[in-house]
């Protein structure tokens, strides 16, 4: 007797119609795919910059930047030149690759100085750069060339609806390049005396950073950390400067009570003026 097999179970509806949703998904993409191929081998530029502009509209940043840099190059001097510059900028902004973004926007407004979209790029090359930003135990390069931007933007549009933000992000890297000197300056005073004094480093590190940002929230941490390091290159130093290194310690304190009464290392500095102020000889 010979068995018959049972028929295989037809798909159901919904499976046949995710079958067709992805049959067309894959046309879709390979035609998109054939056009953006086919648009990249044209010689029609007029066809490659509308084509571009509809990829950036699209929020197709890669495309859009690809084309652009070929055009870019072919319609300087010509009426799209202005414009699709400013696009190839904002594109590779869109990738968030600020570095390469910044660097197209600063060469938007050198070139046009008083063009339709100077003052979007002076602000984006700032704004993105700051975006890009590195953590503060980082290199601090990309901070720096945000400050360096959007400080200029203030300096050319201070009435600007975007000068506010810029002041606002302005205070944000300041506050990083404080907080950065500060964790430099912990660095050198726990490496103490470890192949050299570290606690002098560590001293001008604190008092240039004083310098640099006079009011950062993390002024107080900073003034602390000098008057600690004072006090610590005053326990290992020889007998000749001890005595001036003492009175330092002391100065410190008061500089340190007078800006900060109630401040949260009282006690800690009340301790090193107590020690160093009952070392100090009167025949000094």
């Amino acid at each position: 007797m010979i068995v018959r097999p049972e028929p295989l179970p037809l798909p159901s509806k919904i499976v046949r119609m995710k079958k067709v949703l992805f049959l067309i998904t894959v046309v879709l993409l390979c035609s998109s795919c054939g056009e953006y191929n086919k648009i990249l081998k044209s010689t029609d530029y007029e066809l490659k910059y509308s084509y571009a502009k509809k990829y950036f509209n699209e929020k197709k940043y890669t495309k859009a930047a690809t084309l652009l840099e070929e055009v870019v190059t072919i319609f300087r001097g010509s009426t799209h030149a202005e414009e699709s510059l400013y696009l190839l900028a904002q594109s590779y902004y869109g990738m968030k690759d600020y570095q390469t973004a910044a660097e197209y926007f600063k060469t938007y407004y050198n070139t046009y100085p008083k063009g339709e979209y100077a003052e979007l790029s002076r602000y984006y090359s700032g704004y993105g750069l700051y975006l890009d930003s590195a953590d503060p135990r980082l290199d601090q390069t990309q901070t720096y060339e945000a400050i360096a931007q959007l400080q200029l933007y203030m300096e050319y549009y201070p009435q600007s609806e975007r000068a506010k933000q810029a002041q606002e992000i302005l205070f944000e890297l300041q506050e990083k390049l404080a907080y950065k000197e500060l964790l430099n300056s912990r660095l050198y005073f726990n490496l103490g005396t470890y192949m050299g004094n570290n606690y002098r480093a560590c001293i001008i590190t604190a008092d240039n950073a004083l310098k640099d940002y006079p009011y950062s929230k993390h002024r107080e941490d900073l003034i602390f950390l000098k008057i600690r390091a004072k006090y610590e290159l005053a326990l290992v130093s020889v007998d000749d400067r001890l005595q001036g290194r003492y009175r330092e310690v002391v100065d410190e304190y008061y500089n340190y009570t007078n800006e900060f009464p109630e401040g949260k290392y009282t006690k800690q500095v009340a301790r090193f003026f107590d020690y160093a102020n009952s070392r100090i000889t009167t025949n000094y």
